[in-house]
């Protein structure tokens, strides 16, 4: 009986380990998009974030197909798909890099960032519902779900500065073939983690179920359909903000630009990192709930003063005098590192065998990480971009109503086993 438990929980922690290993490629893979869209919008002003948009964009078409995969083929086979697919749209902006391809090479980058949007929304539908049944769900759920996090916010630290690093200042000469090492590097992640879960062994719960009979479905959940418009906004949120903060700075013309936009986003994505990592411990402790409604109420206030602060009051960074309200903004990730395991944590509350479809209705929603950043960078391009700020603002305010009134479960008579 020992041995017997011995092995579970040896098995359990391994599965644990390479989920959170997937998260971290994640954040690793979206997070190229932005400061890419760096070397593109200065030959193409459209492209700025059209990367990032075609990378989300993705999330619509694979979803819910990535949902209905967890429960045909299994967990494990969904992620080797994945870490296929993710190789491949690597290579694909690879390709873009060559200078022989001219101006089709824009058309050959968009290409790429869609086929890796294929591979996140998979790895995403994967790594979600499985720590948060590894974690039994709750508050334990959501601990692991945070510590996942946790590695997504370090590669997601580590990307833009890596690109910032690698171009320095944008000049009219910065090109994809600048950043290739990166390439490499995540071609050869991508490869590395292909085999190692090829031996690993994953629970499959949705194989192991007894019935495939759904009398409902998961839109039935009045807290489920609520938490997916807090996801669309939500991931809107986590990568708008960055990603017009590396805009504002690089745009201020300064020599250097680029890497201080790209130490400051980075900044913001290492406080997600701490904070998802406070979490962790915490949320054994402080309920999921409680949490949410803390961090929407102080992201809200951090950006209010963000948007007021008058330009003329700076500070120095990287030796480069920067606007204090960049400050404000990049505070902002203590505040967005919690959301996501939080709202997936509280909408999937009570679902049992809906969690899979849930799982994928969640990701085709994960689109709003291109919409609403796109809409955003139109109001920047009209208005400016602290202005743009505002419709964060906006979508802050709707995740503040589901963390108080929108998720609690008002559907529990719905048998779910």
């Amino acid at each position: 009986m020992t041995d017997t438990t011995t092995t579970n929980k040896n098995g359990r922690l391994v599965a644990i380990i390479t989920m959170c290993f997937i998260f971290a490629m994640i954040s690793f893979v979206t997070n190229m998009a932005a400061p890419f869209g760096n070397i593109w919008k200065g030959q193409y002003s459209w492209a700025a974030m059209m990367g990032n948009m075609m990378n989300f964009a993705a999330y619509l078409f694979m979803g819910i197909p990535a949902g209905k995969m967890l429960v045909k083929v299994g967990y494990k086979k969904t992620t080797l798909i994945a870490l296929a697919t993710g190789f491949i749209g690597i290579c694909i902006q690879y390709l873009s890099s060559f200078k022989f391809l001219g101006e089709s090479a824009i058309y050959v980058y968009l290409l790429g960032a869609f086929v890796c949007g294929f591979c996140v929304c998979m790895l995403n539908t994967v790594v979600n519902p499985m720590l948060n049944i590894l974690g039994g769900g709750g508050n334990r759920g959501n601990q692991l779900i945070q510590t996942g996090g946790t590695l997504n916010s370090l590669t997601g630290t580590l990307t833009p500065l890596l690109v910032g690093v690698l171009i320095g200042t944008v000049t009219d000469n910065t090109a994809m073939s600048d950043v290739v090492p990166l390439l490499f590097i995540a071609m050869g992640v991508f490869a590395l983690a292909f085999i190692i879960i090829s031996f690993v062994k994953i629970p499959e719960p949705a194989q192991e179920r007894k019935t495939t009979a759904y009398e409902h479905s998961a839109w039935s959940f009045r807290h489920t359909v609520l938490g997916v418009i807090a996801i669309f906004f939500y991931v809107g949120i986590e990568i708008g903000i960055p990603a017009q903060l590396n805009f504002y700075i690089s745009d201020l013309g300064f020599e250097g630009s680029a890497a201080v936009a790209g130490f400051l986003a980075a900044s913001y994505w290492f406080l997600m990192m701490i904070g998802r990592f406070l979490s962790s411990t915490l949320s054994g402790k402080i309920s999921t709930r409680t949490q949410m409604i803390s961090v929407s109420s102080l992201a809200i206030l951090l950006l209010l003063i963000a948007i007021f602060l008058p330009e003329s009051i700076s500070m120095t960074v990287k030796g480069s005098a920067v606007p204090m309200k960049c400050i404000f903004l990049a505070l902002c990730g203590i505040c967005t590192s919690i959301m996501w395991g939080a709202i997936f944590n509280l909408a999937v509350e009570g679902l049992g065998k809906y969690t899979e479809q849930a799982s994928g209705i969640f990701m085709m929603m994960v689109v709003g990480g291109g919409i609403m950043p796109l809409i955003q960078q139109a109001i920047a391009q009209r208005a400016g971009a602290i202005p743009s700020y505002w419709l964060v603002v906006a979508m802050l305010a709707y995740l503040l109503y589901y963390a108080i009134w929108g998720s609690k479960n008002v559907n529990k008579d719905i048998k779910v086993d």
